[in-house]
């Protein structure tokens, strides 16, 4: 299934990487983190929805430390829907950007209430009407959520992928398509977090482990 996409994909913009190289790397980083997740805690869909918006120029680490003070004053989505937006700037303070946040975050809850029964849509064009949505936190709740051919786009898969050799460009709508083009769909949410693994274990942005990287010796970056 795998060499079917391989077939399909094309350089994107001067990459560098074969088609064969392409299928290894999926491969290797299979192998080197067999249980990919998502490191942000939730668990209702909605919640995923919120953390993700706070997690924007915020750490992971961070995010897990508000939102359970976050849901435990409020722990219904009815709830953040009526919460003041000063107690909610409060609570979220220390994510950063925390008036934008709260906005949405409110705006949101009262959109998912009012438009779509309390569930939050399985599809790509309603989960960008929601406030503060983008493509990134649409594709993560696509694939985490609903189990559907998802490529999340953040700052571990841009610099993962231009490292490699997958992209040459820095533009995250780019890098999705060109994703799509090569990623078995079965395997693309998974793919998608795996490089964020990899990236905080080991491609790091100030220094790269090359040296006890399972990729090393087809990543663009050493050929």
């Amino acid at each position: 299934m795998v060499c079917a996409y391989v077939r399909n994909y094309k350089l994107l913009e001067g990459a560098m990487l074969s088609k064969s190289n392409v299928l290894k790397i999926i491969e290797l980083l299979s192998e080197c983190y067999p249980d990919p997740y998502c490191a942000l805690e939730y668990e209702k869909d909605y919640e995923l929805l919120f953390a993700t918006r706070l997690a924007a120029q915020c750490t992971d680490a961070r995010v897990n430390i508000i939102t359970p003070v976050l849901y435990k004053k409020y722990p219904s989505l009815e709830a953040i829907a009526s919460a003041e937006i000063s107690e909610l700037e409060k609570i979220i303070h220390s994510s950063g950007f925390y008036r934008a946040k709260a906005r949405d975050i409110a705006a949101c809850a009262n959109m998912l209430l009012n438009e779509f029964g309390g569930r939050v849509p399985d599809t790509m064009e309603e989960l960008l009407r929601l406030p503060g949505v983008g493509r990134k936190t649409a594709n993560l709740i696509l694939g985490d959520i609903y189990k559907k051919p998802a490529v999340v786009v953040d700052t571990h898969c841009i610099r993962l992928s231009n490292r490699i050799g997958l992209v040459s460009t820095k533009d995250p709508v780019k890098i999705e398509t060109a994703l799509r083009k090569v990623l078995p769909p079965e395997e693309s949410n998974n793919f998608c977090h795996r490089l964020v693994l990899h990236g905080r274990a080991v491609c790091k942005a100030g220094k790269p482990g090359c040296d006890i990287c399972c990729i090393g010796s087809i990543c663009k970056k050493i050929l």
